[in-house]
């Protein structure tokens, strides 16, 4: 596991340490044609030979360093303005994809499915994917009872951004109830009690006011009941 950390490390430093902004926008502009492509692919093999330290690695090093030249290539030719974060996100999958497939192959390790898919983990997972949509929509339905579109419908906040703070904010909670760490979801509801609800009293919107407290006890409550139900069964 240590080579694999290297790997991943290595990689880190390469593309967010070591690539100026400018680089980025040169390479974006220039695409295959930019010599900060090039020279953003030497210093990732420069990089792989500084961290291995051992020429007998030059396989790793080799696959490694022109699977990524070939993903950045074709990421530059294909992405669009609209696609650039997807294909963002994409890009960085397939180099940590090559990174770990060639580790496996090369170093010949094995995964062990049986702890990764434990009784436990399985539980683990099914309460945090059960914390982000599904709960969203569950509270969304308990909601339909009052007209909240005509409540936030002046509301210049950004879209979607409440659903994906309701999620981090249930997954925090969660987090901290498993590990037992109440002060921190005391600390947690104080914080978003200052900011949000400080906004509040100054629009002065009682329903608003209602309803975002409304929603902020039903997501911490859900919140704490699936940990302490986690907390239980393990």
């Amino acid at each position: 596991m240590i080579l694999l950390t290297k790997l991943l490390l290595t990689h880190i430093i390469g593309d967010f340490f070591l690539q100026p902004k400018h680089w980025v926008k040169e390479k974006e502009k220039k695409k295959l044609k930019s010599l900060k492509l090039y020279l953003h692919i030497a210093i990732h093999f420069a990089l792989l030979f500084l961290m291995l330290w051992d020429i007998s690695l030059w396989p790793i090093i080799l696959i490694i360093g022109v699977s990524h030249f070939i993903i950045d290539a074709i990421k530059l030719v294909l992405q669009k303005k609209k696609t650039k974060r997807l294909f963002f996100f994409i890009d960085q999958v397939l180099h940590v994809l090559v990174i770990v497939v060639t580790y496996f192959v090369y170093t010949k390790a094995t995964i062990d499915f049986d702890i990764i898919f434990s009784e436990q983990n399985l539980l683990l997972i099914t309460c945090l994917v059960f914390l982000t949509r599904p709960v969203s929509i569950i509270m969304k339905t308990i909601f339909t009872k009052w007209n909240i579109s005509k409540l936030t419908e002046s509301d210049e906040s950004l879209k979607d951004a409440g659903n994906y703070i309701g999620i981090l904010e249930r997954l925090l909670v969660f987090i901290f109830i498993i590990t037992n760490h109440w002060e921190a979801v005391g600390f947690l509801i104080t914080s978003k009690s200052v900011f949000r609800f400080g906004d509040l009293r100054e629009s002065k919107q009682r329903k608003l006011t209602e309803y975002v407290l409304i929603g902020t006890l039903i997501s911490f409550g859900i919140a704490i009941t699936i940990g302490l139900i986690f907390n239980a069964l393990v």
